[in-house]
C-alpha cells in the first residue's frame, strides 16, 4: 500500500520568518533562565542551600543538579540537539514539579513553574523547528 504524502508534509510546513524569530526569542529566554538557574546551583549560594534544605534536597546534590541542568540547557540551545535537550529538560522539570508538590508548595507559583518553563521550551521549539511541527500538526 502506498500513500501520496508529499515530502513537505513529512518534514512539516516551512517556518515563517515571524514564527522563526518568535521561537528563537522564546527559546533564548528559556536558555538564559536555565543557565542562570544552573549557575546558581553550581555556586554554593546560601539561598540555594536554604531552599534546597526546605525542599528536602541535600546540599551536596546542588552541584550535580546544576551540571544536569547545564547539560539540558546546552543541548536545547543548539539546533541539532534541541529536541534531545527539550526531552531531557522535560524530565528535569517534571522532577521539579514533583519536588514542590511533595512539600505542599503553592500550586500556581511553585508547583506549576516547571510546567510553565516546559511549555515555553516546547513552544519555542515548535515555532522554530519544522520537524517538531510535523510531530504535532495543528490543523485549522
Amino acid at each position: 500500500m502506498t500513500t501520496n504524502v508529499s515530502l513537505d508534509a513529512m518534514d512539516g510546513a516551512p517556518v515563517s520568518p515571524g514564527a522563526l524569530w518568535t521561537g528563537r526569542v522564546i527559546s533564548g529566554l528559556v536558555v538564559v533562565f536555565l543557565l542562570l538557574d544552573a549557575a546558581m546551583k553550581l555556586v554554593p549560594l546560601d539561598i540555594v542551600v536554604t531552599t534546597g534544605n526546605q525542599l528536602g534536597i541535600p546540599s551536596h546534590l546542588n552541584r550535580m543538579l546544576g551540571v544536569l541542568l547545564l547539560i539540558c540547557a546546552v543541548l536545547y540551545a543548539f539546533p541539532k540537539t534541541s529536541v534531545l535537550g527539550a526531552i531531557l529538560l522535560t524530565g528535569y522539570l517534571g522532577g521539579s514539579v514533583y519536588t514542590h508538590l511533595r512539600v505542599d508548595s503553592p500550586l500556581f507559583t511553585h508547583v506549576l513553574f516547571g510546567v510553565y518553563v516546559g511549555v515555553l521550551a516546547w513552544g519555542g521549539l515548535y515555532l522554530r523547528d519544522r520537524r517538531v511541527r510535523a510531530l504535532m500538526p495543528w490543523r485549522a
